[in-house]
């Protein structure tokens, strides 16, 4: 079991020049501690479109462009541990599409993976909403 709570950050075939890892983790971390999680190994792969199609397509039996797909390694214990992979290409096109900034919309996505990750579904129109909710919440924390 993990003693403590472990962020790590990769990229597969994309650069983001203005991603700050330290902020980034100090961020999640304050996320993570207030959803009542304390301990686990989190990855945040960020990759293409291509990268993350095959992972859906092996994993999930899906053959459609997401912008992000969580999994989910919790054992037995009250923390928080998996892998986020987060498709560049989609987070760009969604910054355009909801009128949003790249930077916000990048950080929006990856709240989103780790809320899956500490138990929250997006299936039904209740659950979007405060998944939603919790993504508004937390993104004013980093104060962009």
């Amino acid at each position: 079991m993990p003693e403590q709570l472990i962020i790590q950050f990769f990229f597969e075939d994309v650069r983001i020049g203005w991603f700050c890892h330290e902020t980034t983790e100090k961020w999640l971390t304050d996320v993570i501690r207030r959803e009542g999680m304390e301990e686990g190994n989190i990855a945040v792969i960020f990759c293409d479109d291509r990268y993350l199609l095959e992972i859906n397509k092996k994993h999930l039996n899906h053959d459609t462009l997401t912008d992000v797909i969580a999994f989910d390694y919790k054992d037995d214990f009250e923390g928080i541990s998996g892998d986020v992979f987060i498709s560049y290409n989609r987070v760009k096109e969604n910054a355009v599409e909801y009128k949003s900034t790249e930077k916000k919309e990048l950080y929006r996505v990856i709240l989103h993976g780790i809320l899956h990750l500490a138990g929250y579904q997006d299936k039904e129109e209740s659950d979007k909403k405060i998944m939603r909710r919790k993504e508004d919440e937390y993104l004013t924390l980093l104060n962009m």
